[in-house]
C-alpha cells in the first residue's frame, strides 16, 4: 500500500570501526559537557525540575540515541572487526553512566530537586515518577560511602559490563560443531540437514555432516534423532561450549555481592528485589518453592507416561532411566502419537514470511497499526544518504514503517520503524531478543516526538532452493513473544526516553509479551495465520511435488486442516509442569547465587555445581549425577541473561507470566481479536511504558487486584 513519508529516517548503520570508536568519543563528551554545564551554572539552592532534570534527561535522551544503535551493532555486524569496535564502545559507555551516576556534584542537585518537588501538583505524573526513579538510582550508586570505599565501588561497577562483554562475545563467536555420519542423524529433518556442512573429499570427514551450536540444529537433534547417543553428544557440547563463561560468571556473584554488602544489604538479590515488583528475596523464594511443590504431582505423572514411552520404543537404549538429553525426543514422540501432531507436517503450513504476514495483520485489527514494508529504491527515498544499504546491517533484514490506521487502511500519524533480522549467521546473537535501537520521546524543543526504532532478532532455519523457511510453532511463539516487545516499544508513546517501551521494570517487562503469545494457540488465529509452502509460488509448488514419494500426489489443502488446529490446540499444556520445572530451576540457581550467607561463600562459588545439582535435583530427569563432582557440564556459561542485566531476576519470567494469564483470561479469552479490548490495553499498558508502577497499570486494565487464578488454571493445579 502506499503510504506518507516518515517524517524521521531510519538511524544510518555505516560505521567502520574507527568512525564508531571516534562517534561514541563525540556522543560522550557532548554528554559530560551539557551535565558540566548544568553543575556549573546551578546552585542547590535555585535548584529546580526546570533546570536540573529536564536538561540531563533530555542529554541523556540525546545519547542513548546515539548509543543504542552503536551497541546493537556488536550483536548483529557481519565484520568482526566492527563487533569488537562496538563491544569497546559498549565498554566507554557503561563507563560513562557509572561515572556520571557516582557524581557527588550532581546528585547534590538532583536531591535538592527531589526535597522540594517530589509532591509538586505543577509537575505531571510522568515527571514526579522519573524525579523519584532519578533520585532512587543515585542513592544506590554508594554516594554516602567514604571516598576510598566509593573508589572500590566505582572499579566494581566498571568491572562488571566488562565481564558480560566478555560473556556475550564468547558465546557469539563461538562456531564449534561435531561431525556425524548421516546415520547418526537418523530422523533429522531434511530442510535442517540441508543446511549442514558437507565433509570435504578426501578428508577425515569425507562424508560426514557438521552440526553446530545453533540454537535451531540443536533443538532439532533433541526432537527428531533417533539415536540416543547423538542426542547426548549435542546435549554435553552444547551445555559445554562455552565453559570459559564459568569463571566469569564466578567473578561476577563475587563483585556483585561485595558492592552490595558495601551499601548495606544483606546480598545481591535483596539490593536488586528493593527495586522490583516482588521487592524481597522472601517474596520471589516463596513463590518458587510454592510454585515448584505445586507442579510436583503433575510433573511425576508427565514423566511416568514418558518413560513408558521410552520403554515401548524398539530403539531405546537404557530403558530403565530417562535422561535430560530424552525430554525433547519423546515429549515430540508423545504428540505424534497421543495427538497425531506431526510438527515438521504443522511447519509446512507455517512459512516465515507468510507468518510474519499474518501477525502483523492481527496487530493492524488489534492496535490500530499498518505496518508499511519498505524495500528496493524506497529504501534509498527515505535514508538521510540516499542509499537504502545504509539503513540495514545485512541484506537478509526487513524493514517496515508503521503508522495510525486512519481507517479503510489509509495511514495517518506515523508510529516508528520496525526492523527483522531472523536467521543465523556466524558472529550474530544466538537466541531471539528485541532491541531498541532508537527510543520514542516527546523532543526537547517541544516541536513534537522523536519515533522509535526496534528490531527482532532471531534465528530461523534459513531458506534453501526447494523449500522456504517453516515455522515450528514453537518457534512461532517465539515470533509473537518478541514481536510483541516490538509492539510495546513501538506504541508507547512516554514524554522521556528513559520510560520508552520496554523500559519497565524487570519482573513485569515479560508480562505483555507473553500475554500476545495467547494468539499463538486461537483456532481462528492459527487459520488465518497458515499457508502451505507449496502455495508461495510455482517453484515451491513444483518443488513440493518433486518431493512427494508419490507420482500422483497433490498438494494438500491450501489452509491448515481443522483437525491440526485441534490436535495442536490440545498439545498445549501437555508435558507443561516438567517443562516449568525447567524455569523454575533457571531462577532458583540465580536467586541461589546471588544469596550467599557471606561474602566468603560469594568468593567461593562452584557454579557449576550449583547449577547441574539444582537441575538434578529440580527437574525430575536423569543426567550424569555427582559425576566428576558434578561438573560433568557447564551450562551455565550459555546463560547471557544472568549476566546481561537478569541477575535475582529469571524469576520475572514466570513472574510475569501471572499477569499474563491474568490479563487474557481476564479482557481477551472472549474475543481475542476485539479491537475495543486491544486499544483499552494499547492505552492502559502498552502506552506508559515504564512511567507508571505496573501494578496501577495491571489495576487500570484489569479493573481490581491482579489475581494468580488463571495461571494455576493453565498449569492444570487446581484450588491454588
Amino acid at each position: 500500500m502506499s503510504s506518507p513519508s516518515p517524517p524521521q529516517a531510519p538511524p544510518l548503520l555505516t560505521y567502520s570501526p574507527e568512525s564508531l570508536i571516534s562517534r561514541t568519543n563525540e556522543t560522550l563528551a557532548q554528554n559530560k559537557e551539557t551535565v558540566d554545564n548544568v553543575v556549573k551554572d546551578i546552585s542547590v539552592d535555585n535548584a529546580e525540575f526546570a533546570n536540573v532534570l529536564l536538561p540531563l534527561t533530555h542529554a541523556r535522551s540525546a545519547m542513548f540515541l546515539e548509543m543504542n544503535g552503536i551497541g546493537f551493532l556488536g550483536s548483529v555486524s557481519t565484520d568482526s572487526k566492527l563487533r569488537d569496535a562496538s563491544d569497546a564502545a559498549e565498554k566507554k559507555f557503561s563507563d560513562h553512566l557509572i561515572e556520571l551516576s557516582m557524581r557527588e556534584d550532581v546528585f547534590r542537585l538532583v536531591e535538592a530537586v527531589y526535597k522540594k518537588q517530589k509532591s509538586d501538583p505543577a509537575l505531571d505524573a510522568e515527571s514526579r515518577y522519573l524525579l523519584e526513579r532519578e533520585y532512587r538510582g543515585f542513592t544506590r550508586m554508594g554516594l554516602g560511602l567514604p571516598p576510598t570505599e566509593r573508589e572500590r565501588f566505582q572499579q566494581i561497577k566498571k568491572r562488571l559490563p566488562e565481564l558480560y562483554i566478555a560473556f556475550s562475545k564468547n558465546l557469539k563467536e563461538n562456531d564449534d560443531g561435531i561431525w556425524f555420519k548421516p546415520e547418526e542423524l537418523s530422523g533429522l529433518p531434511s530442510d535442517v540437514t540441508e543446511n549442514f556442512e558437507r565433509g570435504e573429499q578426501g578428508s577425515e570427514n569425507e562424508g560426514k555432516l557438521r552440526l553446530t551450536f545453533g540454537y535451531p540444529e540443536v533443538q532439532a537433534a533433541q526432537k527428531y534423532c533417533k539415536i540416543a547417543e547423538t542426542r547426548k553428544k549435542v546435549f554435553l557440547a552444547n551445555e559445554n561450549k562455552s565453559k570459559q563463561n564459568i569463571q566469569l560468571i564466578e567473578e561476577a556473584v563475587a563483585l556483585r555481592d561485595e558492592a552490595a554488602r558495601m551499601l548495606g544489604y544483606a546480598n545481591h538479590a535483596t539490593f536488586v528485589l528493593e527495586d522490583r515488583m516482588a521487592q524481597t528475596p522472601k517474596t520471589v523464594n516463596d513463590f518458587l518453592d510454592d510454585l515448584r511443590t505445586k507442579l510436583a504431582s503433575g510433573a511425576k505423572e508427565e514423566l511416568e507416561n514418558l518413560k513408558k514411552l521410552k520403554r515401548d520404543d524398539p530403539e531405546c537404549v537404557d530403558a530403565d532411566r530417562f535422561y535430560i538429553w530424552d525430554y525433547a525426543h519423546y515429549n515430540t514422540k508423545m504428540l505424534e502419537r497421543d495427538f497425531q501432531l506431526d510438527q515438521n507436517l504443522v511447519s509446512e503450513y507455517f512459512p516465515l514470511q507468510a507468518c510474519i504476514d499474518g501477525m502483523l495483520n492481527i496487530f493492524e485489527e488489534l492496535f490500530g497499526l499498518i505496518f508499511v514494508k519498505i524495500e528496493g529504491k524506497d529504501r534509498d527515498v527515505i535514508s538521510e544518504s540516499g542509499n537504502g544499504d545504509d539503513i540495514v546491517w545485512h541484506p537478509d533484514v526487513q524493514l517496515f514503517s508503521v503508522w495510525e490506521d486512519a481507517g479503510e487502511g489509509k495511514a495517518s500519524d506515523f508510529v516508528g520503524y520496525l526492523y527483522m533480522d531472523l536467521h543465523p549467521r556466524q558472529g550474530k546473537f544466538g537466541h531471539a531478543a528485541n532491541f531498541t535501537l532508537q527510543q520514542g520521546s516527546a523532543k526537547a524543543d517541544g516541536s513534537g516526538r522523536r519515533y522509535p526504532a526496534t528490531a527482532l532478532v532471531c534465528n530461523f532455519s534459513k531458506p534453501t532452493e526447494q523449500k522456504p523457511s517453516l515455522l515450528k510453532h514453537n518457534e512461532m511463539k517465539t515470533l509473537f513473544h518478541e514481536l510483541g516487545h516490538g509492539i510495546h516499544n513501538l506504541v508507547s508513546k512516554t514524554t522521556y526516553g528513559r520510560f520508552h517501551g520496554t523500559n519497565t521494570l524487570q519482573d513485569f517487562v515479560e508480562a505483555p509479551s507473553q500475554m500476545l503469545e495467547n494468539w499463538c494457540w486461537q483456532p481462528l488465529q492459527l487459520k488465518a495465520l497458515s499457508k502451505h509452502w507449496s502455495y508461495l509460488s510455482a517453484d515451491y509448488e513444483k518443488a513440493y511435488l518433486d518431493a512427494a514419494s508419490d507420482i500422483n500426489a497433490v498438494r494438500p489443502e491450501e489452509k491448515i486442516p481443522d483437525t491440526m488446529i485441534d490436535s495442536l490446540v490440545r498439545t498445549r499444556y501437555v508435558n507443561e509442569a516438567l517443562f516449568s520445572l525447567r524455569s523454575v530451576h533457571f531462577s532458583m540457581f540465580d536467586m541461589v547465587i546471588h544469596q550467599p550467607k557471606s561474602h566468603e561463600e560469594a568468593c567461593n562459588m562452584d557454579i557449576s555445581k550449583i547449577y547441574n545439582k539444582l537441575r538434578h535435583d529440580l527437574c525430575m530427569l536423569d543426567d550424569l549425577g555427582d559425576a566428576d563432582g558434578y561438573h560433568w557440564a557447564n551450562g551455565a556459561g550459555n546463560l547471557n541473561h544472568v549476566m546481561g542485566g537478569y541477575d535475582a531476576a529469571l524469576y520475572g519470567y514466570l513472574w510475569s507470566e501471572v499477569y499474563a494469564a491474568d490479563m487474557f483470561d481476564t479482557v481477551f479469552k472472549k474475543d481475542p481479536m476485539s479491537k475495543e479490548a486491544g486499544r483499552w490495553y494499547r492505552d492502559t499498558v502498552l502506552k506508559y511504558g515504564g512511567s507508571r508502577e505496573p501494578m496501577d497499570m495491571l489495576k487500570d486494565f484489569l479493573g481490581r487486584e491482579p489475581s494468580t487464578q488463571a495461571f494455576y488454571k493453565a498449569l492444570g493445579i487446581v484450588g491454588a
